[in-house]
C-alpha cells in the first residue's frame, strides 16, 4: 500500500480558495505572502476577492493554483507530515506538475511562483486571440481521437493535449483543424465534441514559443532533487534527476497531459491511494473514473486538514 500526492491544474481555480486557510494557520499565511512578494503584487487579494475574470487568467490561475497547494501543504507539514514518509510519489496536471515539484522541494515557492508567471504569459502571447482553439471530446478511444486529429490536419495542426481518462480527451490547435477533427470525431461516434472556452491552444505545437521561453526561465532557477520521484505529464512514469525534469516541463508546454496513463502507472505499481492537495476535486474524480482499485481523497480547506491527516496515517499503517 502506497499513497501519492496529486495537484490539481488550471479549471480547479475559484474566487475565494484559500481564504480560510490564511485566516486559520499562519504557514498559509505566510505561503501567500511570499507568492505576492515573489510576483510583485497583490495576487492574494484577487485569490480570495476576485474578479473571477482576473482569476481565470491563465498568468494568475497557474501561479494562485500553486500557492493554495502549497499552502496547504505548509499546514500539513507543521503538523508533522512530511511528504518523503507519506508520499511515495508526487504528479499533477500540467501547472499542478510545478506544485508537485515544489512540493517535493525542487523548486522554492518564490521560483515557483515567478516560473508559473512566465508560463502563463507565454502560454497566452504564444497564439493571437482567437486562432487557436480546444475541443473535449467525450465518449470516444484514444486511439480513435487521434484518427479524428489526423483528419482535422488538413486544416493545420491538431492533436491530443490531454488524456483525461473516463472516455475525456482534449484536442487543440489551429481552429479550424480543432473544428474539423471535433466533427471527425461525432462522425466515429462521440458523444459529444464540445469546443471549450480556453484563451489558447494549450498542449499543442503551436506553444512552441511558449515551450522556449519556458527552457530559458527553467535554465535561470536552482534545482534540487526532489524528495520523492515525480510521474511526469509527458512521459507517464516516475523521474528523479532535475535536468530531466525540466527538459520534460519544456517538452510539456507542447505535449501531451497522459493523466489516464499516470493514474494507470500508480495503480500497477502498488499506490493504493492518490491523494488530490489544491483547489477543488477535479483530479479525485478522474482517479475514480479511471481505476476504482486507485482511492481519492483531497484536502482543499481548513476544514479538511484533520479528516485527511487521519486519512494518510491510516493508509501508510
Amino acid at each position: 500500500m502506497a499513497t501519492a500526492f496529486t495537484f490539481p491544474g488550471q479549471g480547479s481555480q475559484s474566487v475565494g480558495m484559500g481564504r480560510d486557510l490564511a485566516e486559520a494557520f499562519p504557514e498559509a499565511r505566510a505561503v501567500f505572502e511570499e507568492v505576492d512578494e515573489a510576483l510583485g503584487e497583490k495576487l492574494s487579494a484577487v485569490i480570495f476577492d476576485g474578479p473571477e475574470e482576473t482569476l481565470t487568467l491563465t498568468a494568475n490561475a497557474q501561479p494562485a493554483l500553486m500557492a493554495v497547494s502549497m499552502a496547504l501543504i505548509r499546514v500539513l507539514e507543521a503538523r508533522g507530515l512530511r511528504i518523503e514518509q507519506a508520499a511515495s510519489h508526487v504528479a499533477g496536471h500540467s501547472l499542478g506538475e510545478y506544485s508537485a515539484l515544489c512540493a517535493a522541494g525542487m523548486f522554492s515557492i518564490a521560483d515557483t511562483a515567478r516560473l508559473l508567471r512566465i508560463r502563463g504569459n507565454a502560454m497566452q502571447a504564444a497564439v493571437p486571440a482567437g486562432e487557436g482553439a480546444m475541443a473535449a471530446i467525450i465518449g470516444l478511444e484514444h486511439g480513435d481521437v487521434e484518427a479524428a486529429c489526423v483528419e482535422g490536419a488538413a486544416q493545420g495542426p491538431v492533436q491530443i493535449a490531454n488524456d483525461n481518462g473516463g472516455g475525456q480527451l482534449v484536442i487543440s490547435g489551429l481552429k479550424p483543424a480543432v473544428e474539423a477533427a471535433a466533427a471527425a470525431a461525432t462522425a466515429k461516434g462521440a458523444k459529444r465534441a464540445p469546443m471549450l472556452p480556453v484563451s489558447a491552444p494549450f498542449h499543442s505545437s503551436l506553444m512552441q514559443p511558449a515551450a522556449d521561453a519556458m527552457r530559458e526561465a527553467l535554465a535561470g532557477v536552482e534545482k534540487k532533487a526532489p524528495v520523492v520521484p515525480v510521474v511526469a505529464n509527458v512521459r507517464a512514469a516516475p523521474v528523479s534527476d532535475p535536468d530531466e525534469i525540466a527538459a520534460l516541463l519544456v517538452e510539456q508546454v507542447t505535449g501531451q497531459v497522459r493523466w489516464r496513463e499516470t493514474v494507470a502507472w500508480f495503480a500497477a505499481n502498488g499506490v493504493t491511494t492518490l491523494a488530490e492537495i489544491g483547489a477543488g476535486k477535479v483530479l479525485t474524480g478522474l482517479a475514480r473514473r479511471i481505476d476504482r482499485s486507485v482511492t481519492g481523497i483531497n484536502v482543499s480547506g481548513a476544514a479538511d486538514i484533520d479528516p485527511f491527516l487521519a486519512a494518510i496515517a491510516e493508509q501508510n499503517a
